[in-house]
């Protein structure tokens, strides 16, 4: 009986000692260290080809029709605005924005445009036109009076 131990002992040992092997060997090809050693990402410099990526973020889809100032001001200006998160003069504040009207309407719409303070160009909408932006200062200067 003890001898019918060691031997299962044995096989056992030989056995995981050639699957460890095997896994050491895959482990250790060439294939899987370049693979586990390849840089994360490339830096491009001006003038090289950049191939296409088939894992790009998808692009947010074109809006369907016509928004509304107020539907763009709900989707990328209220968290900002809402709040006066970094400066930002709130929604309904009317001091405010006649502060800011003393410049004229014109000079709003293209601070909203090319941006201001904290605030990015096109305040966040990438896919906003100019006349979506003056809709949506339209907006927001009509709820502040």
């Amino acid at each position: 009986m003890k001898l019918i131990k060691t031997v299962a002992v044995f096989s056992i040992s030989v056995v995981m000692a050639a699957f460890a092997g095997e896994a050491l060997a895959t482990h250790l090809s060439k294939k899987s260290t370049d693979e586990r050693i390849k840089p994360a990402h490339k830096v491009y410099v001006k003038g090289d080809k950049i191939p296409q990526v088939a894992n790009e973020l998808p692009k947010p889809p074109k809006p369907a029709g016509p928004r509304s100032g107020e539907d763009i001001y709900n989707t990328y200006c209220s968290a900002c605005h809402n709040a006066g998160i970094a400066g930002a003069p709130k929604m309904g504040d009317v001091a405010a924005w006649s502060d800011r009207m003393t410049e004229g309407l014109e000079h709003i719409y293209a601070e909203a445009i090319n941006g201001v303070g904290a605030m990015p160009a096109m305040g966040t909408c990438s896919d906003c036109s100019e006349d979506d932006i003056k809709k949506t200062v339209d907006y927001i200067l009509a709820n502040s009076k």
